[in-house]
């Protein structure tokens, strides 16, 4: 699903226009990212949680030429999906 049918299901779905839905789409990623940044954690009772890890340097491999390569730390975001959405899954 595109984010532009993300946005007509939620106009569908809420009886909104698909700008208003646009908006609050937009709005709740902005707080996420916000929230993810401050505090590591997003939980969304039945939906999941969201939380950022922190994944280590390592060693890896070139796939085209074998060559082995450095690939720094970084911060990434996982999921965990909630029961309820696990189970409607």
């Amino acid at each position: 699903m595109t984010k532009a049918e993300l946005v007509a299901e939620i106009a569908k779905k809420s009886g909104l226009a698909k700008a208003d839905a646009e908006r609050v789409l937009n709005s709740f990623v902005d707080v996420a990212t916000k929230t993810l940044k401050k505090e590591g954690r997003l939980a969304l009772a039945g939906f999941g949680s969201f939380t950022v890890n922190k994944r280590k340097a390592r060693t890896g491999r070139n796939p085209r030429t074998g060559e082995a390569i450095k690939i720094k730390a970084k911060k990434v975001v996982k999921f965990k999906a909630g029961k309820a959405l696990a189970d409607s899954v």
